[in-house]
């Protein structure tokens, strides 16, 4: 018997880009002292930056692998993201931090794990929420074919389009029903976001192509800056900040078809393909960040330089975590897989 091995698919260098550009930016305004100088760019980068993070994961998030396949994608996100949110939890309750937690009780750091995570790892549990609700609504019965529509006769093209049109309507339908539940009937999503991860889904179902929805073109870039004109808009649950969205997507994607140095393009992609790790092990290091910023700040005080030396250190630090991780295989118990995607 010969078995044949599927190649795997391309990956959207786009949109690996994107996620470099939308990563970098978290972890720039994830250091206090940027986001409390510049309030203003802080409240502009939150306004796009991970709705376009869950945007991209509605449209990347396979619903065509099996049951078992799904298990163990929300399995190796669920291991690092709970080990990481009780780390970040218990830190809460030492440390003098914003989000000081005053009494630490078993029943809080379940609560915090499974229900209302906080700190920097809500994006993972909202990811598993959304990728589930996801996979259910779009979730082929097996047995079933559409052509035949349960009759065993072919039908014409023109009632196949029609019933499969109907058959995508519902899906999306359900899909929202989940979402809205979650939302406003337990309170473990925010509107928005699961609103954010339902628009990705909605280019991978209805568009294919996601370049195809958002149009390479520099009208995006003075489009963009004109709605940025007033910071009334910058607020990602409203009209406003979806259109700050979709720009920022459009004006980034007309950028990455510029000409890109080629180490500095390699650089990007490769970060963009690695943003798990980043996600995880870049709190850390924000948070060391303030051990040197007086150092840094007296150099040059606009905080340039700390940003540039902290993004770089959260980078690098992650990184190298990752790697050792790597190296001495515990990565498979942390992740399933190598955590770096070379």
């Amino acid at each position: 018997m010969i078995i044949q091995m599927q190649k795997a698919k391309p990956r959207i260098e786009e949109l690996d880009f994107l996620k470099c550009a939308f990563i970098t930016l978290m972890i720039a305004f994830h250091l206090v002292y940027i986001g409390n100088t510049y309030p203003v760019a802080k409240q502009l980068v939150y306004t796009f930056h991970m709705p376009g993070f869950l945007l991209v994961s509605g449209y990347l998030f396979n619903v065509s692998k099996p049951w078992a396949a799904l298990g163990k994608t929300l399995l190796w996100i669920f291991i690092p993201y709970s080990v990481m949110e009780t780390g970040y939890t218990v830190m809460a309750s030492l440390l003098p931090i914003r989000e000081h937690i005053d009494h630490l009780t078993p029943g809080l750091l379940i609560d915090h794990i499974f229900l209302h995570p906080t700190g920097p790892y809500w994006y993972l549990h909202t990811l598993m929420l959304c990728g589930a609700c996801y996979y259910v609504a779009f979730r082929k019965p097996r047995g079933r074919s559409v052509r035949t529509a349960g009759t065993g006769k072919p039908l014409i093209p023109e009632r196949l389009i029609s019933l499969e049109n109907q058959m995508l309507t519902g899906r999306f339908v359900l899909l929202a029903l989940f979402l809205w539940l979650l939302s406003h009937g337990c309170g473990l999503l925010s509107t928005a976001n699961a609103a954010y991860f339902f628009a990705g889904a909605a280019v991978r179902q209805m568009v294919g192509d996601f370049r195809r929805a958002f149009p390479v073109s520099w009208w995006t870039l003075p489009l963009l800056a004109t709605v940025c004109l007033d910071p009334g808009h910058y607020h990602k649950e409203t009209f406003w900040g979806a259109c700050i969205v979709y720009f920022v997507i459009c004006s980034l994607l007309w950028i990455y078809s510029r000409r890109i140095p080629q180490g500095l393009k390699r650089l990007m992609l490769f970060i963009g393909r690695n943003t798990f790790p980043l996600l995880l092990f870049s709190p850390v290091f924000t948070i060391l960040a303030k051990y040197y910023q007086p150092l840094l700040l007296r150099a040059e005080p606009t905080g340039m330089l700390f940003l540039a030396v902290s993004v770089g250190f959260a980078m690098a630090g992650s990184f190298g975590i990752t790697w050792m991780m790597d190296a001495t295989g515990v990565s498979r118990l942390f992740f399933g897989k190598n955590g770096l995607n070379r």
